[in-house]
C-alpha cells in the first residue's frame, strides 16, 4: 500500500519513548553481482554501516568481498534513533533520506522487529507494482482493468479437438489436419508426427482414438520442447518448436484477415474459461484491492439481496465512513430499487444477454425510480412479464411509488392485477386484427367491468372466466425421470413428471425452472430424440426416455426472419393453395405447375420485385423507404399469374384474405380446410394468411406453431416445452391456448409449461413448484401435485396465491 512520509513516521512515533529505531535503505534486495562500486559510493556520501546479507559492516573500516553468482541483500543504516519527543524531525529526514537511496522504498526496525514501507504502488515484499487508482481500472470493458489474456470477456476461444479430429482416421489420413485451405499454412508437415511417434512410441498409422491420452496432450498441446526433424529437402537434422495442435491452429486463427475464413473456421472453436483470470475478467492486480474482505469481482457474484446487506454491514473506521459515506447511500439506494422491483435473486455479474425481456424492462425501471424525477410520462410494455404473483405485487408498488411522486404512467398490460390497480383504463378492441382498433371503453376499473361490450371487464367482473377441468388425469403410468440436476443454482434434484398430463414448472421468478426444463431437461431429450448435438451435462440421468419419439419447443420466436415467411408457408398449407391453383383450367390451358403460383420462384413472380411487393430505396444517410412496386402494386405475381382465378378469386386474393374467411373459401377442400380450421381454432382467425411472419407478435407466433402442431397426425409419445406462453396474451386468449394445450394432451402427448399465470396453473393435471426463493435460495423443490396439493402447502407462494383460484 502506498505510503506518506509523515504517515510512516507517525507509524514509527507510535512505538513511544525509549523505542530504539534504525531506518534501513534495502538498496540491493535478490541481486547477483559485485556492487564493490556502490559500496564505494555510499561509503563517500558519508554512510558507515551496512548490512549485507544479515551481517552487519562497518565500511570504513571493512572490505566487503561479494560473490558475484550469488544474488545478495544489502541495506544501509541511514538512522539510529531512541523514540523522544524532539526526534520526529530528525526521523523525518533519516525517512526521505533512505526513501531516495532505495527509490521509494524504506525498512524501519522498531526494537529488533523490521517493517517494509513503500511511497509507491507497489509491494514492498514482492515489489509487484500498480499505478494509482483509477474507476476505469475495475471496469472490464476498460484495457485498464480488463484481463490481457481474454479481453475482460471471462473466457477464451480454442481449438474444440472434438469437432476438429478425426478420430477414426490416422494422422497419415489427415486426422489433425485442416482441410480446404493451404496445408503448409495451417497444418504440420508428417515430418513432425514422425518423429513425434519415434520420441514418444506410438504409430501415425493408428486410429487417432486408439492413441494414449499423454500422446493425445502432446500432439494438441506441445510438451515444451524442440522436436528433432530430419528435412528430406534440407542437409541433417533441424530443430523444430512443435507447440502442439491446437495452439498452432488458434495462432494461425488469430492472424486470418478474411472474415470468410475466420466464419468457416470458426465451427472448430469452443469457449473456455479463463485460465489467467480464472473467469474474473479482471487483472489480478485489480482483483487484489479489496474492501471489506472481498475484490470487486467477488462483491459482483453475490446476489442483488447478499450484495445489499454486505454494503449494509460493512465495517469501516471514521475516516472510511466519511470518505465513502456518499458513495454507500447512492450503492444501497440502487440495489434497494432492484429489490423492490423483484430483482433481488440476480447476480450484479450476469450477462444482460441472459435477462429476459421482462427483467431487462424491471432493471430499466429500478433506474428510473433511482433518478427521482418528477413529472415525467413512463411507457411500459407488459413490466410482470416472467413475474409470479408474489414479485408481480412488488412491482405495482414501485409502479405506484412512480405515480405517486407525480409521474404518469401509461402501461401495456394484460394481467389483472395490474388492471385493478389502475386509475384509469382504456380498452381497445373489440376483437383483433383487423376486428380490433376502436376503444371499446375507457374509465375506471368498475366502470370497464360494468361495460357489456368488453371483453376485457367480462373477465374482470367475473362474467367469463376459465373453468377447472371436472378431472385432473393422472397419465399413462410412466414418468419422465430426471436425476441430480445441478444446472446454475438447481440443487442436484430429482424430478418426475408423470407421462401423458399436462404438467407445470412453477415458483417465484429465478427460482429454476428455466433452468430446469431449457438448460437440463430439453437438451437431454433433443440430444436422444431428435439426433442434435447437444452435449447434456447439467444432470446425472434422465430415464423414461425410451416411452417418447419426439420433443417440440414451441417458443414465440418468430417463424420466420424475412416477409417472405407467413402463415401459409409456415403450416405448408400454401403448398396445396397452389397445387390447387395448378389443377383449374386457366392453370392447365396455359401450361403453369404448382411453381407458378409461388412468389419465390422465377416464372409466376413479378420480377421487377423479386416476388416481394415492395421495393426497397435506400436513402443512404437516413433509414431505408419501402415502397409499394410500380409493377405488381405490391400484389407479388405479373400479370399472367393473376389471370388464374379459383372461385373467381387468384392466388392473391387467397393470401389476402383474413383465416376465418379461407375457411369458409375452401370449406369443401379437406386437405386444405383442416390445416386452416386449426389457425381458426387457436383464436388466429383474423390475421391474413399472406401476413409477412415479421409482422406477427410472438403470441401470434406461438399459436401458428401450435396450429401447426395441431394439424399432424399425432403419434401420442410427443412432449411439448412451452416456456411461459401467456406472455402478451389477454385473457381471452389464454383461454384459447389451455384448449389447445389440452387437446394436445388429449392424444396421449405431454404438455410441459413454465408458467406464472393462475389461470394456466389451475387447470393443470401435476404441478412442480420449485423455490423457495429466486437465486441462490431456490434451486429445490417445494411442492408436487395437483394444483389443489400444492395450494395446501404453507411453504408455497404458488400455492399461497393458488387457493383463490381454486374457491
Amino acid at each position: 500500500m502506498q505510503q506518506s512520509v509523515d504517515q510512516i513516521a507517525d507509524k514509527v512515533m507510535s512505538a513511544g519513548n525509549g523505542a530504539k529505531i534504525r531506518v534501513l535503505a534495502p538498496v540491493v534486495r535478490g541481486r547477483k553481482g559485485e556492487y564493490s562500486k556502490q559500496i564505494d559510493g555510499y561509503r563517500k556520501s558519508g554512510y558507515s554501516r551496512l548490512i549485507v546479507d544479515g551481517s552487519e559492516y562497518n565500511i570504513l573500516d571493512e572490505e566487503v568481498s561479494l560473490d558475484k553468482n550469488y544474488k545478495h541483500n544489502i541495506q544501509i543504516v541511514v538512522d539510529r534513533i531512541i523514540i523522544k519527543d524532539e526526534v520526529e524531525r530528525r526521523l523525518t529526514d533519516s525517512l526521505e533520506a533512505a526513501l531516495k537511496l532505495a527509490e521509494g522504498l524504506v525498512e524501519v526496525e522498531v526494537n529488533g522487529i523490521t517493517s517494509m514501507y513503500s511511497t509507491k504502488y507497489a509491494c514492498p515484499d514482492c515489489d509487484i507494482s500498480i499505478e494509482e487508482l483509477q474507476p476505469r481500472m475495475f471496469s472490464f470493458n476498460s484495457p485498464f482493468g480488463a484481463c490481457p489474456e481474454c479481453s475482460g470477456l471471462g473466457f477464451k476461444n480454442v481449438l474444440d479437438t472434438q469437432k476438429f479430429v478425426k478420430w477414426d482416421k490416422s494422422i497419415d489420413e489427415g486426422a489433425l489436419n485442416v482441410g480446404g485451405w493451404s496445408m503448409d499454412y495451417f497444418n504440420y508437415p508428417k515430418a513432425i508426427y514422425e518423429s513425434l511417434a519415434k520420441k514418444y512410441k506410438f504409430s501415425i498409422y493408428d486410429p487417432v482414438k486408439q492413441l494414449p491420452k499423454k500422446v493425445l496432450d502432446v500432439l494438441f498441446y506441445g510438451d515444451g520442447e524442440k522436436v528433432q526433424v530430419n528435412k528430406k529437402y534440407a542437409d541433417g537434422v533441424i530443430n523444430f518448436n512443435f507447440d502442439g495442435v491446437a495452439n498452432h491452429f488458434m495462432e494461425k486463427y488469430k492472424s486470418l484477415t478474411s472474415e470468410f475464413m475466420r466464419g468457416e473456421l470458426s465451427k472448430y472453436l469452443a469457449e473456455a474459461h479463463c485460465d489467467v483470470c480464472d473467469g474474473k475478467r479482471l487483472k489480478k492486480e485489480v482483483l487484489g484491492v479489496t474492501v471489506g474482505g472481498l475484490n470487486i469481482f467477488e462483491v459482483c457474484a453475490l446476489s442483488i439481496d447478499k450484495a445489499y446487506a454486505f454494503f449494509e454491514n460493512l465495517q469501516l473506521d471514521e475516516t472510511q465512513q466519511i470518505i465513502a459515506n456518499q458513495i454507500l447511500k447512492e450503492i444501497k439506494a440502487r440495489l434497494g430499487f432492484l429489490v423492490n422491483v423483484g430483482l433481488d435473486y440476480l447476480q450484479l455479474t450476469r450477462s444482460s444477454a441472459t435477462l429476459s425481456g421482462g427483467e431487462a424492462q424491471r432493471i430499466r425501471l429500478a433506474t428510473q425510480i433511482g433518478s427521482g424525477l418528477v413529472g415525467v410520462l413512463y411507457i411500459l410494455d407488459e413490466p410482470s412479464i416472467g413475474l409470479h404473483q408474489r414479485d408481480n405485487d412488488k412491482l405495482l408498488s414501485t409502479l405506484e411509488r412512480l405515480r405517486d411522486l407525480g409521474n404518469t404512467l401509461i402501461v401495456v398490460e394484460h394481467d389483472e392485477d395490474t388492471m385493478r390497480k389502475a386509475d384509469y383504463i382504456v380498452d381497445i378492441g373489440p376483437g383483433a386484427g383487423v376486428n380490433g382498433g376502436e376503444v371499446v371503453v375507457a374509465g375506471t376499473p368498475s366502470e370497464v367491468m360494468a361495460c357489456e361490450s368488453s371483453v376485457t371487464g367480462a373477465f374482470m367482473s367475473g362474467r367469463e372466466s376459465i373453468a377447472l377441468p371436472e378431472q385432473r388425469r393422472q397419465g399413462n403410468g410412466s414418468f419422465l425421470k430426471v436425476r441430480g440436476a445441478v444446472k446454475n443454482n438447481l440443487k442436484g434434484i430429482d424430478v418426475d413428471i408423470p407421462l401423458g398430463t399436462f404438467c407445470l414448472i412453477t415458483g417465484v421468478s429465478g427460482s429454476g425452472k428455466s433452468s430446469l426444463v431449457n438448460e437440463v431437461l430439453y437438451p437431454v431429450l433433443q440430444s436422444k430424440l431428435n439426433g442434435s448435438e447437444e452435449k447434456p451435462l447439467n444432470c446425472k440421468e434422465v430415464l423414461g426416455i425410451e416411452e417418447l419419439d419426439k420433443v417440440i419447443a414451441i417458443d414465440q420466436s418468430p417463424i420466420g426472419r424475412t416477409p417472405r415467411s407467413n402463415p401459409a408457408t409456415y403450416t405448408n398449407v400454401f403448398t396445396a393453395i397452389r397445387e390447387l391453383y395448378a389443377k383449374t383450367p386457366d392453370a392447365k390451358s396455359r401450361g403453369y405447375g404448382s411453381g407458378r403460383f409461388s412468389f419465390n420462384v422465377a416464372g409466376g413472380r413479378c420480377e421487377n420485385c423479386s416476388g416481394d411487393g415492395i421495393k426497397k430505396i435506400e436513402m443512404h444517410f437516413l433509414s431505408d423507404v419501402y415502397v409499394p412496386c410500380a409493377v405488381c402494386g405490391g400484389k407479388r405475381y405479373n400479370r399472367e399469374t393473376l389471370q388464374v382465378k379459383f372461385k373467381g378469386k387468384s392466388i392473391y386474393d387467397v393470401l389476402e384474405m383474413t383465416v376465418a374467411e379461407a375457411c369458409g373459401f375452401f370449406s369443401n377442400i379437406p386437405q386444405i380446410y383442416n390445416k386452416i380450421s386449426t389457425l381458426n381454432d387457436v383464436g388466429l382467425g383474423y390475421i391474413k394468411l399472406g401476413q409477412p411472419a415479421t409482422t406477427l407478435s410472438g403470441g401470434e407466433a406461438q399459436r401458428v406453431k401450435l396450429a401447426t402442431e395441431l394439424s399432424k397426425r399425432s403419434t401420442g409419445k410427443t412432449v411439448y416445452i412451452l416456456d411461459e406462453p401467456t406472455t402478451g396474451l389477454h385473457s381471452a386468449d389464454v383461454k384459447k391456448l389451455i384448449m389447445i394445450l389440452q387437446r394436445l394432451v388429449s392424444k396421449g402427448n405431454t404438455v410441459i409449461v413454465i408458467e406464472h399465470n393462475l389461470d394456466v396453473i389451475k387447470v393443470a393435471d401435476h404441478i412442480i413448484d420449485l423455490g423457495p426463493e429466486g437465486g441462490d435460495g431456490g434451486g429445490t423443490i417445494v411442492a408436487t401435485g395437483t394444483p389443489e396439493e400444492v395450494a395446501k402447502n404453507p411453504k408455497s407462494y404458488t400455492g399461497k396465491y393458488l387457493i383463490d383460484k381454486l374457491s
